[in-house]
């Protein structure tokens, strides 16, 4: 008897698909500060690239705004295009990272993803970017 399960597989949506154009910014008025600013979210959702199984995270954005500050509505917009998306939970957090450290450029921005277990195995991620302009 064949095993069903080892065919199965659901379509997933290509990294193209993450939609960094919807992302829209604020002018920060207290550039000379160091003004963290916290985002979390514990529904963020992308999917693995092989199977098309959600992963799930708490995902955490911290930030220390230089002139701009991202607009909330248009960072949900951007998490949500995830949804589909096969990609490795290690490039979740570069990706994130990538797209709002060049949308905003902050002083420092950290972004950490508390995937959950799969297999047994929790997964925590974590990458930081500090600027080199004083």
């Amino acid at each position: 008897m064949e095993d069903k399960y080892l065919k199965k597989r659901f379509d997933v949506l290509s990294e193209n698909n993450i939609d960094s154009g919807i992302l829209e910014t604020m002018d920060f008025k207290y550039p000379a500060g160091n003004t963290a600013v916290t985002i979390r979210t514990k529904e963020f959702t992308s999917v693995c690239p092989w199977t098309g199984l959600p992963d799930t995270a708490e995902l955490l954005i911290t930030y220390i705004p230089f002139k701009k500050l991202v607009e909330m509505k248009s960072l949900k917009y951007y998490l949500l295009s995830f949804r589909n998306v096969g990609i490795l939970q290690e490039h979740v957090v570069n990706r994130i990272l990538y797209d709002l450290s060049n949308l905003l450029q902050p002083k420092s921005i950290e972004v950490e993803a508390r995937f959950e277990s799969r297999g047994g195995l929790d997964t925590v991620v974590k990458v930081a970017y500090q600027s080199k302009a004083k």
